[in-house]
């Protein structure tokens, strides 16, 4: 009999320990699954928020300079060309880095600013030949050859330079990205 109450407290440090361990494991997994969900958040789902907060900045800085725009437009002469341009939004690019691993690859998404409704249409009508163009250059380029800001911004000129080569030399005025992710 004595053995059997020197046996029960065994047992309940044994249940203790179990449920001890139980519940780690519990918290190590939800700890796991809740870092994965906040990696898919930040790399998914943060840049298009981020681009959706440009793009109403954007949006609301084009509404102020067209009234600031309009408030000089009527001092100037009527007669006087207009020098904005319009902007055409580019699908999503996502390509595979020229690096010697393969392991890294681009997504960007990037506005063409043109000279005007004609550029805009020639640019909409030759899509398939400017996204072949980009998909060859982008993907040509190493993490280096885009890693910094000066790269980048080459990387811009030798885009509106390609792009002035399909539609005919001045009707893209420059590209502005408003993604760009590495990975």
């Amino acid at each position: 009999m004595a053995d059997k109450k020197a046996q029960a407290p065994e047992k309940e440090a044994k249940k203790k320990g179990g449920k001890l361990k139980l519940i780690i494991i519990l918290v190590l997994v939800l700890a796991v699954l809740g870092g994965g969900g906040f990696a898919a958040w930040k790399f998914y789902l943060q840049p298009k928020l981020a681009g959706d907060a440009a793009a109403g900045h954007e949006a609301s800085a084009e509404g102020e300079t067209a009234a600031a725009g309009k408030a000089e437009g009527e001092k100037k002469d009527a007669a006087a060309p207009a020098t904005g341009g319009q902007l055409v939004t580019l699908d999503a690019f996502v390509v595979n880095l020229s690096d010697p691993m393969g392991r890294r690859y681009l997504k960007t998404t990037m506005d063409v600013e043109v000279a005007d409704a004609a550029a805009a249409a020639a640019l909409t009508a030759a899509m398939p030949k400017v996204k072949d163009t980009l998909l060859l250059l982008l993907s040509s380029k190493t993490f280096e050859e885009i890693s910094s800001m000066d790269r980048k911004i080459e990387l811009k000129n030798q885009i509106v330079e390609r792009l002035n080569q399909i539609l005919g030399k001045g009707k893209v005025r420059n590209v502005y990205f408003t993604e760009f992710v590495v990975q």
